[in-house]
Order: C-alpha cells, then structure tokens, then sequence
C-alpha cells in the first residue's frame, strides 16, 4: 500500500471511531493495512510526532524493535485538518483528470 493511502487510512478510520466507545486497533494495524510491522510502527510514530494522532507511545527495545502501545489512540484537530485538505485536493484532482480525458489534446 502506498505510504499516503496508508496514512489517509489509519487517520480516516480513527476519525469514524471517534463516535464509538472502544477502538478495534486490528481494523488498522500492519495486517490489515499489508505493510511490514516496522513500517507500520514508523506510520504511528511520524503521526504522533507531526501531532496527527495522539495517546500512542513508540519506544524502541534492546534489539532495536520499535514498540508501539496505541491502547488510546485518537485523532487530533490536526489529523482532522489532514484530512479535509487531502479530501479537497483528491476532488481537485479527479475533477481536473476527468477534463482531461475528455478533452483532446490536453
């Protein structure tokens, strides 16, 4: 999966859970997402570091394994505005991929 699908995924997910009580991390961890679980642990740790998701904590062990414990991830005002800008340029882009194919020599 593209590292942005996988970013936009993760965030669009926490955002729907946000009206549910209790979170099914499985939903979006590295098997559902079919990324390695190093590459999903750097995922949560760049989020949390840019202030997109918060309530995580990324250690790395003696062996040099990230560890990550998500047991209250959120999405914070920040990951919101993510995604409302992601979602603004996706609609910018198909609008101007579909004029493009329908117009000649463009």
């Amino acid at each position: 999966m593209d590292n942005f699908k996988a970013v936009y995924k993760i965030l669009s997910t926490l955002e729907k859970a946000m009206d549910l009580p209790e979170f099914d991390i499985s939903i979006i961890d590295c098997r559902a997402l079919g990324v390695s679980k190093e590459r999903w642990s750097r995922y949560i740790e760049m989020m949390a570091d840019v202030g997109y998701i918060k309530g995580v904590r990324v250690s790395t062990n003696i062996t040099g394994e990230t560890i990550v414990e998500c047991n209250n991830m959120r999405i914070t005002l920040k990951g919101l505005e993510y995604l409302q800008e992601n979602s603004i340029m996706r609609k910018i882009y198909n609008a101007a991929k579909g004029i493009k194919e329908i117009t000649p020599g463009l």
